[in-house]
């Protein structure tokens, strides 16, 4: 059974390994030069005592479309091999009948899937993993100056999580082609249920792995800030949260002591002269109003933030960046515990439904 599974697998195999090979000798070759650029360009310039941004520029720049591949690559892999090596691996049986004759040749239903599963998703966490981490290794200078390792697409394309998300959509796509006997709809089923997956973990379930560390900051006048006017008509005061390198911030509000924001009608009594339609500017960063703004608006805005500040001040809730690990951990163990969970389904459903 294993030897015939082989054979059905072959093609996409090859397929597999070929990519990674290429990619991998792509990589291999242009890496050492971003190295270089990062040694030589960037750490002179910040010694220098050169502006970040300008440091920064020469890696950020370097081989920008493959940074733009790289990174398409790690995050679309894992969904093509849930819809092309998940979804028609049992479906593709199902349709044609031959998981009948595969039973009459002394191999029971059990066996017949587990090899599959295993087989192949063994070899789908192997795809994901080592293409994440090649491109980690040669993402290695980006990172040093980009410093957002926690940022969602940064975050799922870099470690060995990477490996966990093709397990998954492996897993996804095996159920549903069993689910549903047909491998086009599982296909499809595939594609929504792990894109749902990935930003339901990401957004809503990440940030909570571990207790977020909390931090409280004054308002000073020189902060980043601004008005931003919701839907419903209100007022809202907002700061730009502290640069915390590789952090993942979770929320950045602007609260009084007893954690209430600050109303509508308070900003609009503490910041009556300010220019605009209805009172305080649409936006302010940077502690600047817009070029339009006369010298004596700024002063205006100046006055109004200091007032704002005497009652309100800024509250940070936010993931340190030494836990970056720890949270490559947590989801790689989420995903592969959801992929077993998944699999004990479809041995369920062979054992009791299927026939």
């Amino acid at each position: 059974m294993i030897a015939f599974s082989l054979r059905q697998f072959r093609t996409q195999a090859i397929i597999g390994g070929a990519g990674l090979v290429v990619l991998g000798i792509i990589l291999l070759v242009t890496g050492p030069h971003l190295v270089t650029i990062y040694d030589t360009a960037v750490a002179q310039c910040r010694a220098s005592g050169g502006a970040s941004s300008d440091c920064n520029n020469p890696v950020i720049s370097t081989y920008s479309k493959l940074q733009v591949l790289a990174t398409a690559l790690v995050l679309i892999v894992p969904v093509l091999i849930g819809m092309f090596w998940g979804a028609p691996l049992v479906a593709r049986e199902l349709e044609t009948g031959t998981f009948r004759l595969a039973w009459t040749q002394s191999v029971s239903r059990m066996r017949w899937l587990l090899v599959k599963l295993g087989l192949v998703g063994l070899a789908s966490a192997a795809v994901g993993g080592l293409l994440s981490l090649m491109v980690t290794w040669w993402f290695s200078p980006i990172d040093k100056v980009n410093q957002d390792r926690f940022g969602a697409a940064a975050f799922g394309t870099h470690g060995f999580v990477p490996a966990g998300y093709a397990l998954f959509a492996f897993a996804l796509g095996a159920t549903t082609g069993l689910l549903f006997r047909r491998t086009l709809p599982a296909m499809a089923v595939t594609l929504v249920g792990f894109v749902v997956a990935r930003f339901a973990v990401a957004y809503w379930i990440r940030p909570h792995f571990m207790t977020p560390v909390t931090k409280a900051f004054g308002i000073g006048p020189n902060g980043g800030f601004g008005f931003i006017e919701t839907p419903g008509g209100a007022l809202q005061f907002t700061t730009n949260p502290p640069d915390f390198p590789n952090a993942l911030i979770v929320s950045n509000d602007v609260v009084d002591n007893a954690g209430q924001s600050p109303s509508t009608a308070f900003l609009q009594k503490a910041c009556p002269n300010l220019p605009g339609p209805n009172g305080p500017p649409p936006a302010v960063q940077g502690g600047q109003a817009h070029a339009a703004v006369s010298a004596r608006g700024q002063q205006a805005f100046q006055q109004c933030v200091t007032t704002i500040s005497t009652k309100y001040h800024q509250v940070v809730t936010y993931q340190p960046a030494n836990r970056f690990w720890a949270f490559q951990t947590y989801e790689t163990l989420l995903f592969v515990v959801a992929s077993a969970a998944l699999a004990g389904l479809c041995v369920w459903w062979v054992r009791h439904r299927l026939s």
